[in-house]
């Protein structure tokens, strides 16, 4: 075993230490799935009779398990505290073999609840023109899938859900995994993204650096230099193509720092993350300071 399947194994057991109990009212993302694991919403609104802007966030973990502590109860609690809606999801996770959940299970995961964010935006008081989506590590390539795999709805659906849009309005990405080939890949998210032996179409349409377009929403990076775990090249090469199709972009590239350590961070030199991503929300009207 190489030292990044070694540094991998370690993050793994690191996660799993910091997992919590979820908060949040919990809705399913389909009918006939209501088992613990099977993929939900935890939606967490601000007590506000005005029509607010909201993050869908996702915990990352090497799509294996879910860091639902640090990468997202205390997520929700930032958010809330500034005026914005706050919702977790929990999605499909993978085998180390291959069995059970891989792509496309996820990104479905994740455009279902999208939409589903949509489709209840005025009971829960949602601006359905003001959604973004904050992923952590793993959970930042399901962003980035998000943002770069992304439709307008299916108005001809029976189903009401699936006629709303999956474009989130902004994309918040923290030490995010973008690659699925070449040096820079982080091995172990893809294979339990894709399993052991994935289809070479597949690891180049999520590879998330090829597929940045005119639709992928503006976008803020926070990545270390250093990162042991998902190298900073990952970012980097997602901020390049941002910019070369003219999509805002902003990324934070710190000298030092370890993997996975959230938003909220005890350390005098990332710590400054905190500020600034809430300066680029204020820019973009998120939240009011």
């Amino acid at each position: 075993m190489d030292l990044r399947k070694i540094v991998f194994v370690l993050f793994c057991l690191l996660y799993t230490t910091l997992v919590m109990a979820q908060v949040g009212d919990k809705i399913f993302l389909y009918e006939g799935q209501q088992e613990d694991d099977s993929p939900c919403i935890y939606v967490n609104l601000v007590k506000s009779n005005d029509v607010l802007p909201t993050v869908l966030v996702m915990p990352g973990g090497g799509y294996h398990i879910l860091a639902m502590g640090h990468e997202g109860e205390a997520i929700v609690k930032w958010f809330l505290e500034r005026g914005v809606h706050a919702i977790i999801l929990q999605y499909s996770l993978g085998q180390f073999d291959g069995s059970g959940n891989k792509h496309p299970q996820m990104i479905n995961d994740a455009q279902r609840a999208m939409r589903i964010i949509r489709q209840n935006a005025a009971k829960w008081k949602v601006n359905p023109d003001m959604i973004a989506v904050m992923g952590f590590s793993a959970g930042g390539h399901l962003a980035s899938t998000l943002a770069t795999h992304s439709d307008s709805g299916n108005v001809a659906a029976e189903d009401p859900i699936e006629k709303q849009s999956c474009t989130p309005n902004l994309c918040i990405l923290s030490y995010p995994v973008i690659m699925m080939e070449g040096e820079d890949t982080h091995w172990g998210s893809r294979r339990f993204l894709l399993g052991p032996t994935p289809r070479l179409e597949d690891v180049k349409e999520l590879s998330n650096e090829k597929q940045v377009s005119v639709i992928t929403p503006p976008t803020i990076l926070f990545h270390t230099s250093d990162d042991p775990v998902v190298p900073v090249e990952n970012s980097i090469n997602y901020y390049l193509a941002l910019r070369k199709q003219g999509i805002p972009a902003e990324m934070h590239v710190f000298e030092h720092g370890a993997h996975g350590v959230g938003l909220i961070v005890d350390d005098y030199g990332l710590a400054q993350w905190e500020g600034l991503l809430e300066n680029w929300l204020v820019r973009w009207k998120w939240i009011k300071k």
